[in-house]
């Protein structure tokens, strides 16, 4: 998919070709829409196929007239049946000297938002302005996706208390997963902010230094929230796994109990279902007073269970 937009004194519109100053999108791109792309704004394919390798790594790179930055987006699993479980994506951002070129295999919210007119004060032709807007979307992206990993995790663990599944392990574990590709995603992409901080190799503005630091400083404390939601839900999946073995215990020992019982008044029974002369056997009142031996037999074991904390 293809799609260039431009701001204007109206807001920004979508245009059927390039022009200068406009921002083009790629979104799982067809190869006559990479070479497009790649003849107008006189960009190496290469550069924008990097973008759509879901192994790419996070990295900066200047090449003649255009500057390469890739960055690792988070994107939610949708066929997950349950929220909060979520992987990351390569996101290729390319300036050139008059556009800005976004490429990604998937469609994810850090460029939906801009496509949807949900950041305000964005222009296309601002180029470095517009570049670290998308950062800085990136980094709050992925704390609310922590957030919501958070919730999902505490739903999960609330059902964990009365289960005797592996389900909601499993759950956990997705969730587990989650919180390693996020924190491996952003040290990459730390490291790719610091270089920029560090080499420049963009032109900023003042108030776009500004910028950068609140990008690196948000970067930084997703990169926490992560560590410590993956500690946490590391520690609750090992004292769960122990909550879920000792609740089965409970369940066998319950069982056990009520199979000793039981097994009271089925011997007795058995005794007097012999083919041969028992007590009793002339007694009109026989199967009362057998009945009532095998409840007394049972009540009598049945208490003793209960007084050892066997039920």
């Amino acid at each position: 998919m293809l799609q260039i937009f431009k701001s204007t004194d109206a807001g920004m519109i979508a245009l059927e070709r390039i022009e200068s100053g406009a921002w083009i999108n790629l979104v799982n791109p067809g190869k006559s829409e990479i070479s497009y792309v790649s003849e107008n704004l006189n960009i190496p394919v290469e550069h924008i196929i990097a973008a759509l390798d879901e192994e790419e790594r996070a990295r900066i790179e200047v090449d003649g007239n255009c500057t390469v930055v890739l960055i690792d987006a988070p994107v939610p699993n949708v066929e997950a049946k349950e929220g909060g479980v979520y992987y990351t994506v390569p996101l290729g951002i390319i300036i050139t000297d008059k556009n800005i070129v976004t490429v990604s295999l998937r469609e994810n919210h850090v460029i939906n938002n801009f496509v949807e007119r949900k950041i305000k004060s964005f222009y296309t032709f601002k180029k470095t302005r517009f570049f670290l807007q998308i950062l800085y979307n990136n980094s709050k992206l992925y704390l609310r996706y922590l957030r919501d990993i958070d919730k999902t995790s505490g739903l999960i663990e609330n059902r964990l208390h009365k289960s005797l599944r592996n389900k909601e392990l499993i759950q956990l574990l997705e969730l587990e997963k989650s919180l390693v590709y996020f924190s491996t995603s952003l040290k990459s992409n730390e490291m790719v902010l610091e270089k920029i901080q560090r080499s420049n190799p963009i032109k900023m503005y003042p108030e776009d230094s500004e910028l950068l630091d609140d990008v690196i400083i948000e970067n930084k404390q997703a990169i926490e929230m992560a560590n410590i939601y993956s500690n946490i839900l590391s520690g609750t999946m090992d004292a769960y796994a122990s909550v879920i073995s000792n609740n089965l215990n409970i369940v066998m020992k319950f069982l056990t109990s009520v199979t000793i019982v039981l097994s009271i008044p089925t011997m007795i029974a058995s005794f007097f279902g012999m083919n041969v002369d028992v007590p009793f056997e002339s007694n009109p009142h026989a199967f009362t007073i057998i009945f009532i031996i095998s409840m007394f037999f049972a009540i009598i074991i049945a208490l003793t269970m209960a007084r050892k904390e066997m039920f």
